[in-house]
C-alpha cells in the first residue's frame, strides 16, 4: 500500500476501534477521504483491505458498513480465537526466552497496578493486555499463526469485552495472566494451554453477559 493508503487505513481502522464509527454505520469514501486528508483512490485501498479484515463489510448493493455480529459470529470469534491462541501459549511454554518471560512479568504488573487506580486506567489494561498477548504470539515462532490471530485479537470486540469489564474482572484477568507466566516459567505447555483456553472463553461470557447479541 501507498503511504496515503496506509495513513487513511490506520485512520480508518482508528475510528472503528474507537467506537467513534459503531458497528453498523455507513461508510462512504468521500467522507472518509475528508477526514484523513487524502484523495478518494487511497480510501478506497484501504476499504478493501479492511473489508479483507472484516471490519467492514459490503451489502448486495455495494454500499459499504462497518461490521456488526450476532450471536453466532461472536461465538465463532472466541471459540477461533481461544483455539489458536491456545495453540500459541503451548507453543510459547517450550521456546519462550528468560527476557520474554520476563517482559511477560512486567507487563502484567503494569496491568495489575493500573487497575488497582481508584479509577481503574482500562486504556493501559487494553494497552498492556495487548502487549502480553503479542509477547506470548512472538514466543511462539510461528508466523503462520501470528497472522491468523491478527485478524481477531484486533477486532473492535475485543476493546468492547474489556472496556465492559467490572473491577473484579479485570481483577480476574490479572490473576490469569499471572498463572500463564507461570505455567511459562514452568515450560508446561498443557498448563499453559489450558489457562489460555480458560482465560478466553472467560472473556466471551463477560462480554456475552453485559452486551447480549441477537
Amino acid at each position: 500500500m501507498s503511504r496515503a493508503s496506509e495513513r487513511a487505513y490506520a485512520e480508518i481502522r482508528g475510528l472503528i476501534l474507537s467506537g467513534d464509527a459503531p458497528p453498523g454505520s455507513p461508510l462512504t469514501e468521500e467522507a472518509l477521504a475528508d477526514i484523513c486528508g487524502v484523495s478518494r483512490t487511497p480510501v478506497r485501498e484501504a476499504l478493501r483491505r479492511l473489508e479483507s479484515e472484516l471490519y467492514v463489510v459490503r451489502s448486495e448493493s455495494q454500499r459499504l458498513f462497518v461490521a456488526s455480529w450476532n450471536a453466532e459470529d461472536l461465538a465463532e470469534m472466541f471459540a477461533l480465537r481461544a483455539m489458536l491462541e491456545a495453540h500459541a501459549a503451548a507453543r510459547a511454554a517450550t521456546r519462550i526466552s528468560d527476557d520474554a518471560l520476563e517482559a511477560l512479568r512486567e507487563s502484567n504488573a503494569r496491568l495489575a497496578a493500573a487497575i488497582a487506580a481508584e479509577v481503574p486506567d482500562v486504556a493501559t489494561f487494553l494497552a498492556e493486555n495487548r502487549a502480553f498477548h503479542e509477547i506470548v504470539i512472538t514466543a511462539a515462532e510461528s508466523p503462520r499463526l501470528a497472522t491468523m490471530l491478527a485478524a481477531l485479537v484486533e477486532q473492535p470486540v475485543v476493546r468492547r469485552t474489556a472496556a465492559r469489564y467490572n473491577r473484579a474482572e479485570l481483577a480476574r484477568s490479572a490473576h490469569e495472566h499471572g498463572e500463564l507466566v507461570q505455567a511459562f516459567a514452568a515450560r508446561d505447555a498443557v498448563w499453559a494451554q489450558a489457562v489460555m483456553t480458560g482465560h478466553i472463553r472467560r472473556a466471551f461470557h463477560a462480554f456475552s453477559a453485559a452486551e447480549p447479541v441477537k
